[in-house]
């Protein structure tokens, strides 16, 4: 009779937990159901969904371009026949602080992005606890000392009924987006000023090489009309116009010479080298660039430029921002549900009968706060206004800086022939002059005045041709173009057969 009674009560036992068991379940099953029908709830987002802005760009630029695939997809940079150029970019492009930085952002922006699009998702979380003591003898004489141990796992979650959380990712992707257009705007930037960079350099060294050979010409000048003076066939004053142009050479030489270093140290800067020397070919003039290039179409300067890319997605995560701000007017549900174990005993913890669970609903409404909500939206909408603005004005300022860039190319080629014309002249000029002054038809001055003429035309064509062959790499900056992988490689830098240092 014992041993049926045992039994009994066994199955008894048996028979609640398999109740418990199927409430529990039906409340789980409720309370998934009740999860979807949120989620279909909160198939909308409010706010406005961003479109990109229509511009009225140009059909073409105002300047003649050659037709054929843009110079951005070419590799211009062959045009200079100058291995070391190449060699000085692919460094800069592995150790640039500032493009290391700004790869950086895009991992930041990368994990930011994750961190945000996480709140759309249920978070389950796990917690263990125990306590020991007595807080409760002091209302309830004689309990003792007290344990509880307690074993729980949670999940949580915020239903997103007005696309709060999905106007937050939308954000958070944007910007994202955003930095890696700006990665490749530093990229862009880096490559035109290191290219910009070497061909000063280059032309340095030819305005270096012309001062040096006018101070030579111009000692030789003066020790010959001191020698004269000497003879008492020529005045004093002479000799001091000598004097002056040969030390306006020397002057000349020693400016060169320190503005050599200093942008020797600027390239070093940008490939990310302490101050130096930079090694580089001498004597050799670099291809002119063509006077015509091709340019592409205006229409794909939208799809090209990165600052007009970054621009852009900075306007569409400020866009999805106003429907964030319009979420925050309306109700927002978190749901909660645990399961766990707890008991007074260790050794009971993991017991069927120590089971704890519970679900519930958070329901919070804004209803008066002075009219934030609202204002917060009217902030959002003001933001974005300005961010329009500025998309704008960057197509705008892109648009310009590719009509300047093929402007320079164009009147920089007529500037140069005129410029070689000039030095032709000047040198012919010079020469006469001095052969008339040895003749004794002319006086010192218009000799002064001829090789004074053909230096300055001597420093004023190598400048022309720094500018002219800056002018492609500024078209290809404006253009937005890329950088391909078929780079020499850095062993390039070496010392090599014709190849010399700085002044």
């Amino acid at each position: 009779m014992s041993l049926s009674r045992s039994w009994r009560a066994e199955a008894q036992s048996r028979a609640a937990m398999q109740h418990e068991h199927t409430v529990v379940t039906r409340r789980l099953i409720q309370t998934a159901t009740l999860i979807a029908l949120m989620s279909a709830v909160g198939g909308c987002a409010l706010g406005p969904d961003y479109e990109r802005p229509v511009i009225d760009d140009p059909q073409a630029y105002r300047q003649p371009t050659r037709a054929g695939d843009s110079i951005a997809n070419l590799s211009w940079w062959q045009q200079y026949q100058d291995p070391q150029m190449r060699a000085l970019i692919e460094l800069a492009l592995a150790e640039n602080n500032d493009l290391a930085i700004a790869v950086a952002r895009i991992e930041e922006a990368r994990a930011r992005y994750g961190f945000v699009r996480a709140d759309q998702f249920p978070r389950i979380d796990g917690a263990a606890g125990a306590t020991r003591g007595n807080q409760a003898g002091a209302f309830i004489p004689g309990i003792g000392v007290q344990e509880q141990y307690v074993l729980a796992g949670g999940v949580s979650w915020e239903v997103d009924l007005f696309g709060k959380l999905r106007r937050s990712s939308e954000a958070a992707r944007a910007e994202l987006l955003a930095t890696e257009e700006a990665r490749r705007a530093v990229t862009i930037t880096l490559i035109a000023d290191v290219a910009s960079a070497y061909l000063l350099l280059r032309d340095l060294d030819t305005r270096y090489e012309i001062s040096q050979r006018t101070l030579k010409t111009r000692q030789d000048s003066t020790a010959l009309v001191t020698a004269r003076f000497d003879m008492g066939t020529v005045a004093l004053i002479d000799v001091n116009q000598a004097q002056i142009e040969e030390a306006d050479a020397a002057v000349q030489v020693a400016a060169l010479e320190r503005t050599v270093i200093q942008t020797e140290n600027l390239i070093n800067v940008l490939v990310g080298r302490n101050p130096g020397q930079i090694l580089r070919q001498r004597n050799t003039k670099l291809r002119l660039a063509p006077p015509n290039v091709p340019a592409g179409l205006p229409s794909e300067l939208l799809e090209r430029r990165p600052d007009v890319r970054q621009a852009e997605q900075q306007l569409a995560a400020q866009t999805a921002r106003i429907g964030i701000a319009e979420a925050m007017r309306w109700p927002s549900l978190n749901l909660t549900a645990s399961l766990g174990l707890a008991s007074t005993d260790l050794s009971d913890l993991l017991d069927s009968d120590a089971k704890i669970w519970d679900i519930s609903g958070n329901l919070f409404a804004p209803i008066f706060n002075s009219g934030q909500n609202k204002r917060r939206v009217e902030v959002e909408k003001a933001r974005t206004e300005q961010l329009l603005n500025a998309y704008e004005q960057t197509v705008l300022q892109a648009f310009r800086e590719v009509e300047d860039a093929l402007t320079g190319i164009r009147t920089l080629h007529n500037e140069a022939r005129a410029r070689e014309g000039q030095v032709a002249a000047a040198r012919s000029a010079a020469t006469l002059s001095r052969a008339r002054y040895d003749g004794g038809v002319t006086s010192y001055l218009e000799v002064l005045e001829s090789e004074r003429s053909l230096f300055r035309a001597e420093l004023a064509e190598s400048s022309v041709r720094r500018e002219q062959l800056v002018s492609v790499v500024s078209l290809y900056k404006a253009l937005g173009g890329g950088w391909t992988q078929d780079l020499v490689p850095i062993a390039s830098m070496q010392p090599a057969g014709g190849v010399q240092t700085g002044p």
